[in-house]
C-alpha cells in the first residue's frame, strides 16, 4: 500500500479548525481522500463563469457543477448541483444559475466558488462511508450507492480499522452483491480495488479520529477502478474521544474478588422480613456461602445470628464486596466508607439514579468509586449469583443448580425470567448477573471474567445497549473463539434509530450496525428471550459438529417438510445423499417410504426402523448431524422412541462417535415426557415444534463456524 500523505490531511483539518468549521468543502474533502490514495474525478474550483468554462475545456465535457460553501452541506437540496453540461454556453449559464440558487437558499452563506467536475457515467454506484457511532466508535459502511442507498438500505458495517479480508466480506455481504459481480452482461466491479478503497478510508478515520463522518457517495466502481464522485466530510473534535477503559488485568483482578469474595458486607442489612436488606442476608446465609458475612446497620446489634456493625469501617477484617441495600440518597456517604475500607466491588441494588433521571447522583457515585478504585455493579439491579461459591448476593430467591452457563441481564424483569426458566428447566448455571444502569461494570467486564472462569462454558446476555461497544466487540471476539457468546439485543426496530443528516449516518442509526458487528465478533444473536434461554440450555449439550452435512430422519412427511424449511432458515446444509448411502437407508425403510433427505421412514414403522436408520446416520462419517422427526404412533409410542434414541446415541458415544442429535416430537401429551427424557440425556428435543430444535442446532453451527472449527460457508454466514 502506498504511503499516506498525513501532513496534507493535517493542513486541511487545522485550517478548518482555525476557522471554526465543522465541515470541509468539497475541494478540501477531495484533498483529504486523495492524500490516502482514493481516486476522485478530474475537477477544479471556479470563481467566475469564465473560469468555469476554462476548467471545463481542460477537464473535458460533459461536466458537473457543484456549489462550494461551508454553509451549504446539502448541495442538491439548495439547487447547487447541475449535471450533464455539454457545451461552454451551458457551463457559463450553469455557473450563474448555481450561484443564484445558493443565494436564494441561504443569503448569508459564504460561497467559495463552484466546483467543476468531470462527469463519469460508467460503473456501479456504491457508497463507502464512515461514521462515529455512539456505541461502537468508528465504523465503516459499504453498500449500493446513489438513490439506491436510500431505497434499499442494502449496507454492511464493520469496525474501523478494517483489513482486506474484512473489506471483501463487506462487498460480498450485501444482498445485492451479485449485481456488483456483473449480471446480464454488465461489467463487474473490481472487488480488490473496492476493498482497497474501504481499507484506505478506514485507515484515514483511524489516523484522524476527529473526522466524525466521511461520506463517499456515489463511488463509481468499474472493472478497472473505483472513483469517489462526491465527498462529504464532517469534523468534530469530540469524535476522537474514547470511553474510559481498564486493562484486562485490572478488570480480571477486580472481577475475581467480586465473583469469588472471601467476605461480604451488606450495607442496610435488616432483621425485618420483607426488607431488601433482610432478603440479601437470608440468601447469603441460607444459600450456603462460606465466606465472612458482615451485616451493616447502625441500629442493630445482631442480624441472623451475626454481629452487626454501625459502619463498614468498623468491620475488623478486610471486605471484598459491599452489597448496598439502602436508599439512593445515602449511597455516596456509605460508598466513601466502603472505598476507604478497600472493597473491590459495590453491588448497587437501589434505584433512584440515572434510570429516574438522577444522572448527577449516579455521576457522583461513579466519581467516588473511581477515587477509591472500586468497581460498581448497577445501580438498579437484583444483585448477582455465582454458584461455584454458593453465592446468592440478591434479594431474589437462591439458585443452586450448578453448571456451565453464565447469564446476564440489563433488566430486572428479564433477570426474573432467566431465573424462572433456569429453575424450571433445571439448567445448570455458573452465574446470573444483573447489570442495570451499567454506571460502571459493563458486559465486556463480565466477558473478561467468564473467559478465564473454568466453571463457565457459555455466556448468554440480554442487553438494551452497550456502554462501550468497541470494547465489548473486542472481548466477545476473543471469548467466542473458545466459548459461545449469545446476545439478545433489545430495540431491534427502526423506532430506535437515531436521526442523522448524512447517508452513512442515517444508515448507521439502525439495528444493522449491531447485527453486523456482533456477527463480526463471533456473537450468536438470539431473536427473542425464549430463544436466548433455549440456546443457552441446548448448545452446551450438543457436541461440536465435524462438518456441514445434516440429515433428517422422520416418521412423518409433513414434519420432514417443516424441518427442511427450518434448516434453510437456520443456514444448515441438507446433505445430498450419495447413491451408496441411499441404498443403505432403503434397506431399512418400507418401499413406500422415501430415501433422499429428508429420509421418510413413514409413521407405521416399529422401533427397529428408527433404531436402524439412526444407527446408520451415526455410523457413516459423511453425516455430521442428525435431525429426528417423530410422529406419535401405537407401534412406536413416545417413550419407546425416546428410550431407543438414547440407547443408540449412547452406544455410539461409547465408541467415540459423538454427533449432534436433535429431535422434534409430534403427538399427544406423552411426547412432553419423552422430550424431557431425551433432553436429560443430552439430546435436544422439543414437543409440538419443528422450528426450535433446528434453531438450537443452527446456533451451535453458527458458533462453530465463527470459532473457526468448520471454516466459513461460501455465503459468509
Amino acid at each position: 500500500m502506498s504511503k499516506y500523505d498525513r501532513e496534507a490531511v493535517r493542513r486541511v483539518l487545522d485550517r478548518a479548525a482555525a476557522e471554526g468549521r465543522s465541515s470541509l468543502t468539497a475541494p478540501e474533502g477531495r484533498l483529504v481522500v486523495e492524500a490516502y490514495g482514493i481516486a476522485t474525478p478530474g475537477e477544479g474550483l471556479a470563481g467566475s463563469a469564465d473560469e468555469a468554462v476554462a476548467l471545463a475545456g481542460k477537464i473535458g465535457l460533459p461536466v458537473v457543477l457543484k456549489i462550494v460553501s461551508p454553509d451549504i452541506l446539502h448541495k442538491t437540496e439548495a439547487g447547487g448541483v447541475l449535471v450533464g453540461l455539454g457545451s461552454a454556453a451551458e457551463v457559463a449559464a450553469g455557473y450563474d444559475t448555481i450561484i443564484a440558487n445558493a443565494r436564494a437558499y441561504n443569503a448569508d452563506a459564504t460561497i467559495v466558488g463552484v466546483q467543476v467536475q468531470q462527469q463519469l457515467t460508467a460503473g456501479h454506484e456504491v457508497i463507502v462511508g464512515t461514521v462515529t457511532d455512539p456505541t461502537f466508535g468508528k465504523i465503516v459502511a459499504f453498500g449500493l450507492g446513489g438513490v439506491l442507498v436510500e431505497v434499499l438500505k442494502d449496507v454492511t458495517f464493520r469496525l474501523a480499522p478494517t483489513d482486506t479480508g474484512t473489506a471483501l466480506s463487506m462487498i460480498d455481504g450485501i444482498a445485492s452483491a451479485e449485481i456488483l459481480r456483473g449480471v446480464r452482461g454488465a461489467e463487474p466491479a473490481n472487488r480488490e480495488v473496492l476493498s482497497d478503497l474501504i481499507v484506505r478510508l478506514s485507515d484515514l478515520v483511524t489516523d484522524f479520529p476527529e473526522l466524525a463522518e466521511v461520506d463517499l457517495n456515489p463511488v463509481l466502481a468499474t472493472a478497472a477502478g473505483a472513483t469517489a464522485v462526491d465527498v462529504r466530510i464532517l469534523v468534530d473534535p469530540r469524535a476522537a474521544e474514547r470511553p474510559e477503559q481498564f486493562t484486562d488485568e485490572e478488570i480480571l483482578a477486580s472481577m475475581t474478588r467480586i465473583m469469588r469474595p472471601a467476605s461480604i458486607a451488606v450495607i442496610g442489612a435488616s432483621a425485618e422480613s420483607g426488607k431488601i436488606g433482610n432478603s440479601v442476608m437470608k440468601n447469603l446465609v441460607n444459600g450456603g456461602y462460606q465466606g465472612e458475612i458482615y451485616p451493616i446497620n447502625p441500629k442493630a446489634a445482631e442480624i441472623l445470628d451475626r454481629k452487626a456493625y454501625q459502619s463498614i469501617s468498623d468491620v475488623p477484617g478486610p471486605v471484598d464486596v459491599a452489597v448496598f441495600a439502602i436508599p439512593a440518597k445515602f449511597v455516596p456517604a456509605a460508598l466513601e466508607e466502603a472505598g476507604a475500607k478497600g472493597v473491590a466491588g459495590a453491588i448497587m441494588i437501589p434505584s433512584g439514579f440515572g434510570e429516574t433521571g438522577n444522572h448527577e447522583l449516579q455521576a457522583e457515585v461513579v466519581g467516588i468509586a473511581r477515587r477509591h478504585g472500586v468497581r460498581i455493579l448497577g445501580p438498579n439491579i437484583y444483585g448477582y449469583y455465582y454458584t461455584p461459591e454458593n453465592l446468592s448476593a440478591t434479594f431474589c430467591t437462591p439458585y443452586d443448580v450448578k453448571g456451565g452457563v453464565a447469564l446476564t441481564s440489563q433488566s430486572g424483569g428479564i433477570g426474573m425470567a432467566i431465573l424462572g426458566f433456569s429453575r424450571s428447566a433445571r439448567m445448570g448455571v455458573s452465574s446470573i448477573v444483573g447489570v442495570g444502569n451499567k454506571a460502571d461494570i459493563d458486559e465486556d467486564d463480565l466477558l473478561t471474567f467468564f473467559e478465564s472462569d473454568p466453571n463457565t462454558q457459555l455466556i448468554a446476555m440480554h442487553l438494551e445497549d452497550l456502554k462501550d461497544g468497541r470494547s465489548f466487540a473486542r472481548a466477545a471476539k476473543r471469548v467466542s473463539a473458545t466459548k459461545p457468546v449469545l446476545v439478545l439485543k433489545a430495540g431491534r426496530t427502526d423506532q430506535g434509530a437515531k436521526a442523522a443528516s448524512s447517508h452513512t449516518g442515517a444508515l448507521a442509526g439502525n439495528d444493522k450496525v449491531y447485527d453486523d458487528i456482533l456477527r463480526q465478533s463471533g456473537v450468536i444473536r438470539a431473536p427473542g428471550l425464549n430463544d436466548l434461554l433455549e440456546y443457552a440450555r441446548g448448545i452446551p449439550l450438543l457436541p461440536t459438529p465435524q462438518g456441514e452435512n445434516v440429515v433428517i430422519i422422520t416418521g412423518a412427511g409433513g414434519s420432514g417438510v417443516l424441518l427442511s424449511d427450518a434448516c434453510v432458515d437456520n443456514n444448515l446444509t441438507l446433505m445430498e445423499i450419495p447413491d451408496d448411502l441411499d441404498e443403505a437407508f432403503r434397506r431399512f425403510i418400507p418401499p413406500f417410504g422415501a430415501a433422499g433427505n429428508p429420509i421418510d421412514i413413514t409413521g407405521g414403522e416399529p422401533p427397529s426402523t428408527y433404531r436402524n436408520t439412526i444407527a446408520l446416520g451415526l455410523s457413516d462419517p459423511r453425516i455430521h448431524s442428525l435431525i429426528l422427526g417423530y410422529w406419535h404412533t401405537i407401534v412406536t409410542p413416545p417413550m419407546v422412541f425416546a428410550e431407543l434414541v438414547v440407547d443408540v446415541v449412547e452406544e455410539f458415544r461409547a465408541k467415540g462417535v459423538n454427533k449432534p442429535v436433535v429431535a422434534s416430537l409430534a403427538g399427544d401429551v406423552e411426547v412432553e415426557s419423552a422430550s424431557g427424557h431425551l433432553y436429560r440425556h443430552g439430546i435436544v428435543a422439543y414437543p409440538y415444534t419443528t422450528e426450535k430444535p433446528v434453531a438450537v442446532l443452527g446456533a451451535k453451527y453458527r458458533w462453530a463456524r465463527s470459532a473457526g472449527l468448520l471454516g466459513d460457508r461460501p455465503d459468509g454466514r
